[in-house]
């Protein structure tokens, strides 16, 4: 929008005497008019206040605040955290305590409803959604991938070259809230393990299931290879994030292989964190399957969202992927 704004030039500074004005062509800023007033902040959600507002918002006139809520309620904590960022009525209506202690609850509900409800009295001043930011947590609505590559030497070509060849391979560890997680070792990409990466994976899928536990920022995991002799793998790692919250990070501290035998198997519950308690690290229960402690292969395991499965950067190739390091 323009408008035709004159300004009178004397004559004396004017070389042009028979010209008595100028025109200027201007651009109109309306956002100036705004300084020095002062804009009423929405309402936040529930409030007491006898004095009327009236939302200028198409959506807040159209849809009630109990719809509104109702739709908040059906959204996960990071699908929350977005809409908080919309507006001003949204960020008060989602930091509802309702909708955090939802989360929270299931996200710890191995810990138990009584206990979760005594931490947060005790450890967050009585607050959910902080609970939620600051307590380390095993996020379940995406894979945890570690790649790892070494050098391959080729056969030698009339003995003039000795080519190497580089391999790159990936493990994924996918976590539920009952204490369940499932592991592959594969060299496909994310956007195609991703698709197998359930309970109802097939034998072919090489997908394992194992048990674990978080202990402040320590998760504790076991799983069984099944076969001819069963190997028992258990690994220690760190739980860490890039951004407060984020718990995008598990960097792997230790990873051991054991051999436990088939009476030990038969007697168990279904719980391999049960099976191996009060062990040893190097300790095996199958002679024929020695205890071996892994020093190769613990580069860290970053998180990659279900959403972000087909664009995450570890779908490229090895080439350009050579400078790749996971912060």
């Amino acid at each position: 929008m323009a408008s035709d704004i004159s300004i009178a030039v004397p004559s004396e500074l004017n070389p042009f005497s028979h010209l008595r004005s100028m025109q200027f062509i201007a651009t109109e800023r309306p956002w100036l008019n705004l300084y020095g007033i002062r804009v009423r902040p929405v309402a936040p959600f529930g409030s007491f206040s006898s004095r009327p507002f009236v939302d200028p918002a198409l959506i807040h006139r159209c849809l009630p605040d109990e719809l509104l809520f109702e739709v908040f309620t059906r959204m996960n904590p990071y699908t929350l955290g977005r809409a908080a960022c919309v507006c001003r009525k949204w960020r008060y209506t989602i930091r509802n305590p309702s909708l955090w202690r939802s989360a929270c609850l299931k996200t710890w509900q191995i810990s138990g409803a009584e206990t979760n409800h005594k931490m947060v009295q005790s450890m967050y001043d009585g607050s959910w959604r902080k609970m939620w930011v600051q307590r380390p947590r095993i996020r379940t609505d995406g894979l945890y991938v570690s790649r790892n590559t070494y050098i391959h030497t080729g056969v030698a070509e009339w003995k003039v070259t000795n080519p190497v060849h580089v391999v790159c391979y990936y493990r994924y560890l996918r976590f539920y809230p009952s204490g369940k997680f499932l592991y592959k070792i594969s060299s496909q990409k994310v956007k195609e393990v991703v698709k197998c990466m359930n309970f109802r994976a097939s034998k072919a899928d090489c997908v394992f299931k194992g048990d674990y536990i978080l202990t402040d920022d320590q998760v504790e995991t076991a799983l069984l290879y099944p076969g001819f002799r069963h190997t028992l793998l258990r690994m220690r790692l760190s739980l860490r994030g890039t951004t407060m919250g984020a718990n995008n990070r598990l960097d792997l501290l230790k990873l051991v292989t054991t051999g436990v035998n088939a009476i030990e198997l038969q007697n168990r519950e279904g719980d391999m964190l049960g099976l191996v308690e009060g062990w040893e690290e190097d300790e095996t229960h199958d002679p024929d399957v020695p205890a071996i402690s892994h020093r190769r292969g613990l580069t860290p395991f970053v998180f990659v969202p279900f959403e972000e499965v087909e664009t995450s950067v570890l779908n490229l190739p090895v080439d350009k992927m050579d400078y790749f390091v996971p912060g």
